[in-house]
């Protein structure tokens, strides 16, 4: 099998060059808009409205996959994909017009007649188990408990449902007791409950939670394998303590995996919304999770780069192929999609599933201490840019396995991610002042001069696609608790004045941050849990 996992220690120099590419082209696009003001104002000019052309196009696409993906998600959600599902049990029983429901997917009856025609290589949902692996290091009893409580009230059959929760060593006594309540509680309401332990300081691991999901993954197996389950009929799905799926969210993904017969080559990802407690933290923190929702949505609209990203299914005779996830990446979500694009010699794909799996906005007990945590969060998920030298070994050396012009679009889609990540916003936010602040000379260069216009045009045309996602954000707010006066929406409108700030201080240095550490070979190694507070525990407003 080919070697999956990133190094440890010592890099080639060709590795290394990669891990400095990211950081190198942030910075260098920077220093160039700098050096070229000095040397020559025009050109200057010329590089900065390239880079705000590129920016509006894609602003437009973003507003229009953002439209769409909330119009696809609000259709998911209304669909009885319990009913549907039912119907895979007997496709030729269900095929008769009358027993289809009003409101169905568009292909339903087409893949009724493909199952009917090839019962052999479908799988029935008596069939099929899920399997949930909930990772935790040191979150309380009342955040894996509410955790618990929306896998219990989903629709999906609970005796179907098996509930690993994979905790750590290193958390601590109050940990294991908290495990060990939780499996009194739950023991009978699921068809599984096992907490399995992850010990610390295993050899080959960094600290993270891909070495914790993947020591539980590998105890479900060998148990899936004493309960004579199949492999191949177990479908996993990975929660951060915090997560909560839709109601709906196990019959739609169970339907998904059913109807396509290559189903061992995908992942499926639902869509991540961090709206959980979305009314209870800072402004700022709304600001950020509300544009981390919104992306998630546009991504899921674009399945040809879509990937890995926080919780997301697969199946389990192909993470026992893959040896599950990454031990030694702090973001083996991302990372998974590239472990099994090259594990599958490019026969990958993700999956859109447009359902929410929702989660926690960063919240700690204080206000700094949230401001922090937030800067933590993006920081670990910028890191991403690790993945760069990764896959520029795997698609650019005699390594290569995938097909090279697939695997070379999806290396520069990549690299492309995370320079953007990094240096648009400043260049956006000031990039049409340096001519003119730099060279007195610019100012009789009708073209530097008029910058600033130029921008303030694209300032303009912003404002569209943020009236967009104010307007979006509402439709998607859970509803405002009691506890909060009718005053607190009118902060929920204005805090989207604070987004250019988020943008740099957070978006982008985050970005730097990450790409910094790997120019200079400082790894990081450990994952920073980010802190779930409970609103009885903040102590902020």
């Amino acid at each position: 099998m080919t070697n999956l996992e990133l190094p440890l220690k010592k890099r080639t120099k060709f590795y290394r060059f990669f891990e400095i590419l990211p950081g190198l082209l942030s910075y260098g696009s920077v220093i160039l808009l700098i050096v070229l003001s000095v040397v020559a104002p025009l050109l200057a000019a010329l590089f900065l409205l390239l880079v705000i052309t590129t920016m509006l196009v894609k602003a437009i696409g973003i507003a229009v996959h953002t439209i769409g993906g909330r119009n696809r998600l609000a259709r998911a959600e209304k669909l009885s994909w319990n009913e549907l599902l039912s119907h895979l049990e007997d496709p030729s029983g269900s095929l008769t017009v009358s027993s289809l429901p009003k409101n169905t997917l568009l292909h339903h009856k087409e893949n009724l007649e493909r199952i009917s025609a090839n019962p052999d290589i479908f799988p029935k949902p008596s069939e099929v188990y899920n399997l949930v692996i909930v990772a935790t290091y040191n979150e309380p009893y009342e955040v894996l408990n509410s955790t618990l409580k929306s896998l219990e009230s989903c629709s999906y059959d609970s005796s179907r449902l098996l509930v690993f929760l994979a905790y750590e060593e290193r958390g601590g006594p109050a940990t294991a007791e908290t495990a060990m309540r939780l499996e009194k509680e739950y023991k009978s309401v699921f068809g599984a409950f096992v907490p399995v332990m992850h010990p610390k300081d295993l050899p080959g691991e960094v600290v993270g939670k891909g070495a914790n999901i993947t020591f539980a993954g590998q105890e479900a197996a060998e148990w899936l394998s004493k309960k004579k389950i199949e492999h191949k009929n177990v479908i996993v799905t990975t929660l951060d303590s915090d997560n909560r799926p839709h109601e709906k969210y196990f019959d739609y993904l169970t339907y998904e995996f059913i109807v396509n017969p290559r189903r061992k080559h995908q992942a499926y990802q639902p869509i991540s919304l961090f709206l959980n407690n979305i009314w209870d933290v800072p402004a700022a923190m709304r600001v950020v999770a509300t544009g981390n929702s919104f992306w998630n949505i546009i991504s899921s609209m674009r399945p040809h780069t879509l990937r890995n990203f926080a919780s997301h299914s697969q199946p389990m005779d192909a993470l026992v192929e893959m040896d599950f996830w990454s031990k030694r990446s702090i973001v083996e979500d991302g990372h998974q999609y590239w472990r099994s694009y090259f594990h599958f010699d490019g026969d990958y794909e993700v999956v859109p599933l447009f359902i929410p799996i929702y989660q926690d906005a960063v919240m700690s007990d204080t206000y700094k201490k949230t401001l922090v945590a937030q800067f933590v969060q993006l920081r670990r998920w910028a890191y991403g840019a690790s993945d760069v030298p990764y896959v520029a070994e795997r698609v650019l050396t005699k390594k290569r396995t995938v097909p090279f012009w697939a695997g070379f679009t999806r290396f520069v889609r990549l690299l492309d991610g995370h320079v953007t990540l990094a240096s648009i916003p400043p260049l956006i936010t000031f990039g049409g002042w340096v001519p003119l602040l730099i060279n007195t000379e610019a100012i009789r260069s009708v073209s530097a001069h008029q910058l600033p216009e130029v921008l303030g045009l694209v300032h303009r045309i912003a404002l569209i696609g943020l009236l967009i996602s104010i307007f979006l954000s509402f439709k998607l707010l859970p509803k405002r608790p009691q506890r909060y006066r009718r005053r607190r929406t009118i902060w929920m409108v204005l805090q989207w004045f604070l987004m250019p700030v988020t943008a740099l201080l957070y978006t982008s240095l985050s970005a730097f941050y990450s790409q910094t550490r790997l120019m200079f070979g400082k790894y990081m190694d450990k994952f920073d849990v980010t802190e779930k507070a409970t609103v009885a525990q903040k102590k902020m407003r």
